[in-house]
């Protein structure tokens, strides 16, 4: 058995990332592993903490930094697996401490803003190298902010994070789309891992909606877009698609966002206006919701709806709506493709570039779908199912175990 360390940015669930923390230390665990935790920040306030199942203590690495990596230091893990970290500083002094193995959940180290977007003149994803020729196009692009002095920090922490890139022992991705992302980047040494996507946790029970759940004649469509209100995650694209939608469909849609954050304020009085011009438009903002509510929220919810704009590197939150039997409609960027097959457990729109009305028509087919039968509800079941059977801890834990045996048994 290995002592494993397990380092992430936050002690709180800040995102879909905590959410795979939490189910992969009860796995790890499970199979009579040591864990440790470490943060930098117990942020964001009013989240709930990760629960630490397992670990044997958790330690702050901010801002004792130096007595933090004594402690973990004396308790001799074997492998350190680490999430993602704020500082560079911090993570370089952390990779003193074992050989490490880095999960890829974002674009770290391979882009200034780590959206790997451009916004202007259209949104569309990005597909070019990390390096200095992309400072010429930041501003032209829309890549980030305007401000010179944030892009040069910004640029400044993702090249350290590209160069310590070279110290981890593996890289593991969730996708084959993030696969591609870090070995053209050449991040350790080539050593990129896709992981199977399922840990083997027990899935949701399948309720009524396995056997029938057509939608009844009349009946209002309910609707659920969950995650950070940002602008990338097309929150308004959403909320255009509506109108057209309602139209074709001839049903009430009720959209319930299911999130917190800075794009929030502006997508909700888009959002009043669009219900004042169709009275037959319901859109709820039910704020950061616990995990029991948003299960039973989402038991209740017809079609979920994950329209990012930005390249998403997998998207955990379709895989948990499709737990519960609800087929996603999503653009197809990033790693959603690899998941999401168009037809069987939801239904794709044109992610390059994305538009409202291909997320319209998109949704058009979904409804229609679930309107003539529950193909998308069997096939959202079964795609759950097919990713829950153990391979990603098995696969993971080959990994870690050859890291901590040494670098170069990972090229075997």
């Amino acid at each position: 058995m290995m002592r494993i360390l397990i380092a992430n940015w936050s002690r709180r669930r800040a995102g879909g990332t905590e959410t795979y923390l939490e189910q992969v230390m009860v796995a790890l665990a499970a199979r009579g592993h040591d864990l440790a935790f470490c943060f930098e920040v117990d942020e964001p306030e009013g989240r709930p903490a990760i629960q630490l199942t397992g670990t044997t203590f958790s330690v702050r690495l901010r801002p004792d930094l130096t007595g933090s990596i004594e402690q973990l230091g004396k308790w001799k893990p074997d492998v350190s697996y680490v999430h993602g970290l704020l500082d560079p500083d911090t993570e370089a002094r952390l990779l003193d401490v074992a050989p490490a193995v880095l999960a890829a959940h974002s674009y770290y180290g391979t882009c200034i803003s780590g959206e790997k977007t451009h916004k202007f003149p259209i949104v569309q994803p990005c597909g070019r190298r990390f390096g200095a020729a992309c400072l010429a196009l930041y501003f032209p692009r829309r890549c980030g902010g305007l401000s010179p002095v944030s892009m040069m920090t910004a640029y400044g922490r993702q090249r350290r994070r590209l160069a310590l890139l070279d110290r981890y022992a593996a890289v593991v991705t969730p996708s084959e789309h993030m696969h591609r992302e870090f070995v053209r980047h050449d991040a350790a040494g080539g050593r990129v891992y896709t992981l199977p996507h399922g840990i083997d946790v027990s899935v949701a029970p399948p309720s009524a909606r396995e056997a029938s759940d057509r939608l009844e004649p009349g009946s209002a469509v309910r609707l659920m877009l969950i995650g950070r209100l940002d602008r990338l995650k097309g929150g308004r694209a959403l909320l255009d698609a509506l109108p057209r939608v309602r139209t074709i469909v001839g049903r009430p849609l009720q959209l319930t966002f299911a999130g917190v954050g800075p794009a929030g304020a502006a997508w909700e009085r888009h959002a009043r206006a669009i219900a004042r011009a169709h009275a037959d438009l319901s859109i709820e903002f039910a704020g950061w919701l616990q995990p029991d509510a948003l299960t039973a929220r989402l038991a209740a919810t017809d079609v979920v709806v994950m329209p990012s704009l930005w390249p998403e590197p997998f998207g955990l939150a379709g895989l948990e709506a499709n737990r519960l039997g609800v087929p996603v409609v999503a653009y197809a960027t990033g790693g959603i493709p690899e998941w999401l097959r168009d037809g069987v457990n939801g239904c794709l729109a044109p992610g390059n570039p994305p538009t409202v009305r291909g997320l319209a028509d998109a949704l058009v087919r979904c409804v229609r779908s679930l309107e003539s039968g529950d193909d998308l509800t069997r096939g959202a079941i079964a795609a759950a199912r097919a990713h829950d059977d153990g391979r990603h801890v098995d696969a993971l834990l080959d990994i870690l175990e050859r890291a901590a045996a040494g670098a170069d048994r990972l090229s075997a």
